[in-house]
């Protein structure tokens, strides 16, 4: 690992510690100055992963694709999207300064600047998206696993939910006995259906990501 990576991974384990509170990790991406330089192409490559899952799923009529972008951070994701040929984008980040920065980009329609958690947002509505993306969101302090029911609840039956993480976050406290598990619970229950689960390689630097890919079923009213 050289010396830029180095720092980045540096950078990227201190809020990823588990050892932050809300507040504290809303502050730490405020405060990120090195956002886009840590988490560049090349080294950070979720969001590609990411595009390439959506492009997978909406092969055509990329341009009718609602999509929200949770854990946006500066749009990074979105400007992924663009280039495979999505243009109706939101974004979802509880960091104001990311999301300035993001803002500035011209790329999304709405912004909302909030965590994501097992409580109905107020500002989104049921089955508002065709698509929620989320890359790098899931890890200690970040979205809790009690989220996906909201995942579920925004997005269309039909439509895809992808997530892309750091495949060794599967395995930490917070995890560990309940993300997947609670994946697994909700296809069985009929909320979703598991699409795609793979493993990549240099999601970060050296490390392995994985994607899951989710489509919602019927949901009773």
């Amino acid at each position: 690992m050289d010396h830029e990576d180095k720092k980045a991974s540096e950078a990227t384990a201190r809020v990823f510690s588990g050892g932050l509170n809300k507040k504290q990790v809303i502050d730490y991406y405020n405060n990120w100055e090195d956002y886009e330089t840590h988490l560049q192409p090349g080294r950070y490559n979720g969001p590609l992963y990411a595009a390439e899952a959506a492009d997978r799923s909406f092969p055509s009529n990329k341009d009718t694709v609602q999509i929200l972008d949770v854990a946006a951070g500066t749009g990074e994701v979105a400007e992924e999207l663009v280039k495979k040929g999505f243009k109706q984008l939101d974004a979802l980040d509880p960091s104001e300064n990311m999301l300035r920065k993001a803002r500035a980009k011209n790329i999304y329609q709405k912004i909302y600047c909030e965590f994501l958690s097992k409580e109905p947002s107020p500002n989104i509505t049921n089955d508002a998206y065709s698509c929620v993306v989320i890359s790098g969101g899931f890890g200690s302090g970040h979205i809790p696993p009690g989220a996906l029911v909201e995942l579920i609840r925004i997005t269309k039956p039909g439509g895809m939910i992808i997530i892309v993480m750091r495949e060794e976050y599967l395995d930490i406290e917070e995890y560990r006995d309940s993300l997947e598990p609670l994946m697994e619970k909700y296809q069985k229950d009929g909320l979703w259906e598991l699409v795609e689960r793979s493993i990549v390689h240099k999601y970060f630097c050296d490390k392995t990501g994985v994607i899951f890919r989710f489509q919602v079923k019927h949901k009773s009213k």
